[in-house]
């Protein structure tokens, strides 16, 4: 039985600073004069952002705008990737969702980590198989803790546009995104730091180092995102049930089969009767 979606007023816009608010009302007002009156996020990452075990939910609307909000949990479980988790997500998603499409994917990783390794690549690519490779089309990078002192002497641009750049890079590798196919996933990062130390300016709004309001910002990029003209990812039984944690790669069994018996079981089997037939014929002769 499909959950039922509950959607409540957005009134904790209120709680934003003026200038926000104002800005964030711009922004919902763009999206409504492209006929945009729903917009679901689907956060994703290495961890939950909000450390909950299962996927979790908020609908709020506002000025006729519904906004939707997926967060989902960590995708990593001992140090590898959780299929299962994978599968979860799917099923949550087309039990309050289905038929209705994700509009932007919002991949997250912290900027202060200082590396990629083979892990990230592998969520990167976990998630391709299971939403396909176009859900890249409708996806932003979100970098959290962003309130921070950059390592060996750089500045603060030159951390970001590296740390940026690594994890873009691993986007491609995981996604398998070519060369030629770069322009065509143009994928935008963005800042978020909401701790207490975060920095504020004259208006009250919480900034980053670089002066730039975050929430505003946040919001352009994903506003942004959604009026890209590529296709939302639709919510359908297909995506949910394939590829799963059990199916994935089961289809080519069949093929992984007549392969070993046409390329490597018959050619055995030929040489071992060459050599019997030789054998045979020496022995009488």
């Amino acid at each position: 039985m499909a959950a039922q979606l509950i959607i409540k007023e957005w009134t904790a816009i209120q709680q934003f600073p003026a200038a926000t608010q104002e800005k964030l009302v711009n922004l919902l007002s763009k999206l409504k004069t492209q006929n945009v009156d729903t917009l679901t996020i689907l956060v994703m990452g290495k961890g939950g952002v909000v450390g909950n075990p299962k996927a979790i939910y908020g609908s709020r609307s506002r000025l006729g705008f519904t906004l939707n909000i997926i967060d989902t949990p960590g995708l990593i479980e001992g140090g590898y990737i959780n299929d299962q988790v994978l599968d979860s997500i799917k099923r949550f998603l087309g039990s309050l969702l289905m038929t209705k499409t994700i509009d932007v994917l919002l991949y997250v990783e912290r900027l202060d980590a200082y590396r990629v390794d083979n892990l990230d690549k592998q969520i990167v690519k976990a998630i391709t198989e299971s939403f396909g490779k176009d859900i890249w089309h409708k996806a932003m990078i979100v970098l959290t803790h962003a309130q921070l002192s950059p390592p060996d002497a750089l500045s603060y641009e030159e951390f970001f546009s590296k740390r940026s750049e690594s994890l873009l890079k691993c986007v491609r590798q995981g996604a398998r995104i070519s060369k030629k196919e770069v322009q065509n996933f143009a994928i935008p990062v963005a800042l978020v730091e909401n701790s207490g130390r975060c920095n504020k300016n004259d208006n009250d709004e919480k900034i980053l180092p670089t002066g730039s309001p975050w929430i505003p910002s946040l919001v352009h990029t994903i506003t942004d995102v959604a009026l890209n003209g590529k296709r939302g990812i639709l919510i359908d039984q297909k995506l949910i049930e394939w590829p799963n944690a059990n199916g994935r790669g089961k289809l080519f069994i069949p093929l992984i089969l007549a392969f070993q018996y046409l390329f490597v079981i018959k050619p055995i089997q030929k040489l071992i009767k060459n050599d019997v037939a030789k054998e045979t014929k020496s022995s009488w002769a």
